[in-house]
């Protein structure tokens, strides 16, 4: 190849070079893009919302559960719809988080899970903004009767 057929195809390609490269979008902890435009004053201003931590207490509801005793986690509400749920069985710390059920600001599901391979699961029911009860079945069968708030 003759060096005028090399510059003139690094001169055809060189326009594909300068048009490709990355884009860097940044995320929030949750995986949706942050928006990259600037915030208007305003809305820069507004304090966002505190989460707030509400106390959850299990008591048992079968006899699988009595040796537990009565357990006490908490529930962070991120005032969007889920929150992290919390708690300690016999000395093995289970985490996860609580959800709300669809367009129904009331119901909602819990889950935790424990280093131990121990998972609860949770069905719960808003009386108000900080108040509910529910129900919570252990991986072992155990059952329990969930109050949140205090």
């Amino acid at each position: 190849m003759s060096g005028w057929s090399r510059k003139l195809i690094a001169l055809a390609a060189l326009p594909l070079f300068a048009l490709t490269g990355c884009y860097v979008v940044p995320v929030a902890p949750d995986g949706r893009p942050l928006a990259v435009y600037p915030v208007p004053p305003a809305a820069a201003a507004a304090p966002a919302p505190a989460a707030v931590v509400t106390t959850a207490r299990l008591y048992p509801a079968n006899d699988l559960a009595v040796p537990t005793g009565v357990l006490t986690g908490t529930v962070t509400n991120h005032l969007n719809g889920r929150g992290d749920f919390q708690l300690s069985v016999q000395g093995e710390v289970m985490s996860g988080e609580a959800t709300r059920v669809g367009n129904d600001q009331r119901r909602g599901v819990a889950n935790a899970y424990g280093a131990r391979g121990t998972y609860m699961n949770c069905q719960y029911q808003m009386n108000s903004a900080t108040q509910g009860t529910g129900t919570c079945t252990m991986s072992n069968g155990a059952r329990y009767q969930l109050h949140l708030g205090s």
